[in-house]
């Protein structure tokens, strides 16, 4: 199943090659998310509203 998805890596990843980062990919109702230097280890699934209020919370939380 993760073969045939589409991952990405977030903007923010760090220096170097980027592989201290997760890496997500989208279908039309959840969000997967596994760890970029070790792809093969598993993914987490989460439904994408879910994950969309994350994102939120954590870009509130960063603003102060």
């Amino acid at each position: 199943m993760t073969e045939s998805m589409h991952w990405r890596k977030s903007s923010y990843s760090g220096g170097g090659d980027g592989d201290t980062c997760v890496e997500i990919a989208e279908s039309d109702t959840h969000i997967s998310i596994r760890d970029s230097k070790a792809p093969a280890r598993g993914t987490l699934s989460v439904p994408a509203p879910a994950f969309a209020a994350f994102v939120e919370g954590i870009k509130r939380h960063s603003r102060g």
